[in-house]
């Protein structure tokens, strides 16, 4: 399954040249308000390096690695939940996301206007959340309308449907996003058609000068608040440089390590934005490997697996046998599949296995 998150931000504070950097989209970036009008989606390959070292002990036709789908909407602004600027309108096109990357500016150009006159991140912050809170309670207020008819009419569903409801317009209310709302699993199920944008998890991207990435701890204070603040919602906060990634994206290889290198960086910032996501929403990944391709596939950590078959195929699913497992570790270890096997660590596990990150992962099935 591919990864989908949303976008957010104020104007002008880098969202669509991140955009433009991470997926080489081209869309429009300029120096004022609400220059992206219609929402732009781009998918990117996500970089891992175990791929290249299993392709090289398999030589495939070829390598499919898993992807990442990114929705950059238009900037909102104060009011936006209200019809201000282009309003919430676009809210709607990232609703069915899994997660949301808020973009907030932490550099200083007085080139680059600020929608408010001011670099200010706690504030911005502070906007942006109130926005998707009053658009989430627009939506709560219209289902509770509709479910307390039927609710009047003694449907038991519809009751219970309308305390969640309450519960979560009284916290929407306050200011409160609804992931503070503590629901059970039944009851986050009922509302799940209703896609809330403050039920979905939230990583900051802290958006930098090209020359505060590699040591903007010590030197951004913007930062430092945002991280404070972050830190009180359980959220984590990755800084990149919007400008810098544009440079990074039209590298491939060795220029691009060599790149990094020369910065101080391990990674690029769309590779710990990636990171960050798959650990905010506790995704893994696992790996097919034969002669046709080597591919790579995106589960939940905890999933069993007949449910890790299922992503592959429906069929995978429905028809398990068993699953030939070897981590990817083992298997650099023993340098070959029938090496592995040797050694006994390509293990046969059934229905109750818990799949793994990086595990190697062979299905037999049958319908």
């Amino acid at each position: 399954m591919a990864l989908t998150t949303g976008i957010v931000g104020l104007p002008n504070v880098g969202k669509s040249t991140l955009f433009n950097a991470i997926t080489r989209a081209g869309a429009e970036s300029a120096n004022y308000p609400f220059c992206t009008i219609d929402p732009n989606v781009g998918v990117v390959d996500v970089r891992d390096e175990r791929m290249d070292k299993l392709a090289a002990m398999v030589n495939p036709q070829r390598i499919v690695p898993t992807s990442f789908q990114f929705t950059d909407i238009a900037g909102l602004v104060k009011g936006a939940s209200k019809g201000e600027g282009l309003g919430n309108q676009f809210l709607s096109h990232i609703r069915e996301v899994d997660a949301i990357i808020h973009v907030v500016r932490c550099f200083e150009d007085e080139n680059i206007v600020h929608v408010s006159g001011q670099v200010n991140p706690l504030e911005d912050m502070e906007t942006i959340n109130l926005e998707l809170v009053l658009s989430d309670l627009e939506t709560v207020e219209r289902r509770l309308d509709r479910i307390a008819r039927q609710k009047k009419s003694g449907d038991k569903d519809a009751a219970i449907e309308h305390t969640i409801l309450e519960k979560l317009q009284v916290a929407l209310a306050e200011g409160k996003p609804a992931r503070s709302v503590e629901l059970v699993e039944d009851e986050r199920k009922r509302i799940n058609s209703l896609n809330l944008l403050t039920l979905k998890r939230m990583l900051y991207a802290a958006n930098v000068a090209e020359d505060d990435v590699a040591d903007v701890d010590d030197v951004n204070p913007h930062v430092e608040a945002l991280k404070k603040q972050a830190l009180t919602e359980g959220a984590e906060v990755v800084t990149i440089s919007a400008q810098l990634e544009a440079e990074i994206a039209e590298l491939e290889g060795e220029e691009r390590e060599l790149f990094l290198e020369e910065l101080g960086l391990e990674s690029s910032g769309l590779d710990r934005l990636v990171a960050a996501a798959y650990r905010l929403l506790g995704l893994a990944t696992y790996f097919t490997a034969g002669e046709k391709e080597v591919r790579a596939w995106t589960i939940r950590q905890g999933m069993r697996a007949p449910q890790a078959a299922g992503v592959i195929h429906s069929d995978f699913e429905r028809g398990f046998i068993r699953a030939e497992v070897v981590s990817f570790e083992d298997l650099m270890a023993a340098g070959s599949m029938p090496g592995a096997r040797e050694k006994g660590h390509l293990r046969s596990e059934g229905k109750e296995y818990v799949v793994h990150d990086g595990d190697v992962v062979h299905f037999r099935f049958n319908v």
